[in-house]
């Protein structure tokens, strides 16, 4: 799916500004959760941590970190998950 459809998709589902969540999953090293949150913030151009949580797999090998920023347009959206994807330790987002 190209980024205009994606963009349509999420406008079509949402009513923007909203709050956005973003569960990402990785492995526990390195401070995976604050390079989360930190990518967030520069693809969102915010001054401050959105609100987020942080949870530990059982078997202490990857964290989930779910953020909920507040989103102005779908485009930001794409480029949060564009941003993510660039995270070293990144096993899932959605």
């Amino acid at each position: 799916m190209n980024a205009a459809l994606s963009a349509d998709l999420l406008e079509r589902t949402h009513d923007f500004p909203c709050t956005f969540t973003f569960k990402v999953i990785g492995k526990v090293d390195n401070g995976f959760s604050a390079r989360v949150i930190a990518a967030i913030r520069e693809a969102l151009h915010a001054e401050a941590d959105p609100p987020f949580r942080v949870r530990e797999a059982a078997g202490g090998r990857h964290i989930s970190v779910t953020v909920e920023p507040l989103v102005q347009t779908a485009e930001q959206v794409l480029a949060v998950y564009r941003r993510i994807a660039l995270i070293a330790g990144l096993v899932l987002v959605f």
